[in-house]
């Protein structure tokens, strides 16, 4: 096949492009660079089926014509990031919305197939043991500027459901919980990269909240199986998947548990949300994926230990250059 995929040169998009070349299948990355790496693309861009573009969904010129080649398309062009959905809500709606119905709109005209990611945040301020796919959502006050990524994700998995009825567009919804693996940055606040840099650099890891919150870490590698199997189910089409791991851990455990892996002499310093993203911030306490659709429709389960996931990004940072 010939595939698209929209921020493909970032982390989940990059990996994504190396599996499906190993495939067999020719991949186009578009990204527009703001938080993808040209970097990450360079394993990909050594096969000749793999070329780059650089532009935005939103109003690049490119789109038309790369959506009319694509055999199938993967979506994944969005803001990220707890610190640039708090501190650019505008460009976080706009990208995440309009660049969305922009692919829905050329895509729908041929009837395309088009898998669009979404995130565990739209199951917003709900404090369920485990998140289901069909669970009723609960997103906080629009004057939280917190909640504009999930206000945005959740605006297009609306817009591919209406698609899907009025239109010849072929959706599937995936919904990340906290992706994590090599190349991730922790540039933009996601926290597993962010506690090995400093754990690294014999620094104290900055635990916002009081640290009892729950995650859930997923190797992206798992996440990538994943995702090519239900691009090879065709009864996923319209259908919603959650994509995660199924086994929590608190932030402050988490920050011991890299604090032993790494041996590092690094202390935990607690930070205040106010301090860390500003008056009024809420956070979601516990984070758990209920897997049991997915593993009913592809078989598919994570494999990978969080320590396994730790020690890869151990192990990519230490053989990072020195900044």
């Amino acid at each position: 096949m010939n595939v698209l995929i929209t921020g493909g040169a970032g982390f989940i998009g990059s990996h994504l492009a190396d599996a499906l070349l190993a495939q067999g299948h020719a991949v186009t990355a578009l990204d527009d660079l703001s938080t993808g790496s040209h970097d990450n693309l360079r394993p990909a861009l050594a096969n000749p089926a793999c070329r780059f573009v650089q532009g935005d969904v939103a109003t690049g010129a490119e789109l038309p014509g790369l959506v009319a080649a694509a055999d199938l398309i993967f979506h994944f062009a969005a803001t990220v990031g707890v610190d640039l959905v708090v501190n650019h809500p505008v460009r976080t709606i706009e990208t995440n919305v309009h660049g969305t119905e922009r692919v829905f709109q050329l895509a729908a005209a041929a009837g395309k197939r088009v898998f669009v990611a979404s995130t565990s945040e739209v199951y917003g301020r709900l404090n369920n043991a485990v998140f289901t796919e069909d669970d009723d959502l609960a997103i906080g006050s629009p004057a939280q500027c917190r909640w504009s990524y999930a206000a945005s994700k959740l605006l297009d998995e609306c817009l591919a459901f209406a698609y899907l009825k009025e239109t010849r567009l072929r959706p599937t919804i995936v919904r990340f919980f906290n992706i994590v693996g090599p190349r991730q940055t922790g540039r933009y606040g996601m926290v597993l990269p962010r506690f090995v840099g400093q754990a690294l650099r014999q620094e104290p890891l900055r635990v916002f909240g009081d640290g009892s919150q729950i995650r859930c870490f997923c190797h992206v590698a798992d996440t990538v199986t994943a995702l090519l199997r239900l691009a090879s189910a065709e009864d996923c089409v319209g259908e919603i998947f959650n994509i995660g791991s199924p086994e929590p851990i608190s932030i402050q455990a988490l920050a011991e548990r890299v604090i032993h892996l790494t041996g590092s002499r690094s202390t935990i310093q607690r930070i205040p949300y106010d301090q860390a993203y500003g008056p009024g911030f809420e956070d979601m306490y516990r984070r758990v994926p209920g897997i049991e659709k997915i593993h009913r429709f592809i078989g598919w389960a994570p494999t990978r230990s969080l320590d396994e996931t730790i020690r890869d990004l151990v192990a990519e940072q230490q053989a990072a250059p020195a900044p």
